[in-house]
């Protein structure tokens, strides 16, 4: 398992978003596939909304990796 921390330097991030920025997508398309294909989980849950927003303290989970998101 890979675990990541991603310090929020905004109010929000999108679900699609924070995977392209830590490049566990090739791209923003990708990202949005992974999600509607149901890839990704918010707090343990199947997350399919691509534009989640993320504001700080969600767990988010693809595939081995795991990126706890941290409010700035």
């Amino acid at each position: 398992m890979n675990h990541h921390v991603f310090p929020l330097d905004r109010e929000y991030v999108e679900l699609h978003i924070l995977l392209k920025l830590l490049s566990l997508a090739p791209s923003g398309g990708a990202a949005k596939v992974m999600v509607a294909d149901g890839l990704v989980t918010v707090d343990g849950e199947t997350e399919t909304r691509k534009t989640r927003k993320l504001r700080g303290g969600e767990t988010v989970r693809v595939g081995d990796d795991e990126i706890v998101v941290r409010a700035g």
